[in-house]
């Protein structure tokens, strides 16, 4: 099973800080590249640091409020994101699950028994997204959206030594990436499964 996981803010919507989940909202073009995902015939999972829980900015239950309203929206769309993993904890808390850390892609990997190596992460900070990505070994897509051009200007230091995979102009340049990398490792054969999910 393959799987493409995605930031939430600066990837899919937002501005690329966190925000209340209430007034989060997509970007116009994030519901048609979430759908062509669903059309590839592979898992869409949201893996996202929500530390304003963890600092009281607002609860857990609105954040999962506010993902409820976004899945109605992409649904709306004919898209969908098939789970959710977040971490709702405090910058200093240690949990395992803050990105860089990589207990999120783990609890999806036991979850639905896959193998990161065969799955993408987007998202628009090279210093959480990519770096997680990095230490659980699947491939890169930074998109330029939200932080993701200071990630790569400014910010380039904080996360020297790894490399994306693909740098998107936005999410729907990174989901066409996605697509032609699965085709030129899936072969004709995988072509063929391929189009035939579809």
């Amino acid at each position: 099973m393959k799987a493409v996981f995605l930031d939430r803010d600066g990837t899919i919507g937002g501005t690329g800080g966190g925000m209340h989940p209430f007034e989060f909202e997509l970007y116009d073009f994030a519901p048609g590249a979430i759908r062509s995902l669903n059309e590839m015939g592979i898992n869409v999972f949201l893996f996202t640091n929500q530390t304003r829980v963890g600092r009281g900015y607002f609860t857990e239950e609105e954040l999962r409020k506010g993902f409820e309203m976004m899945k109605h929206e992409l649904k709306s769309h004919s898209a969908v994101i098939d789970d959710i993993f977040y971490c709702p904890h405090h910058p200093e808390d240690g949990c395992e699950c803050q990105k860089p850390k990589i207990g999120l892609l783990l609890r999806a990997k036991e979850k639905y028994d896959l193998r990161l190596e065969d799955c993408y992460v987007v998202g628009d900070t090279g210093s959480s997204d990519l770096a997680a990505a990095h230490l659980a070994g699947t491939k890169k897509v930074l998109v330029k959206t939200g932080w993701g051009e200071s990630s790569l200007t400014k910010y380039r230091e904080s996360w020297t030594g790894i490399e994306p995979d693909f740098i998107a102009e936005d999410l729907k340049d990174a989901v066409a990436w996605i697509g032609e990398d699965l085709l030129d490792v899936s072969g004709e054969e995988g072509k063929g499964d391929l189009f035939a999910r579809r």
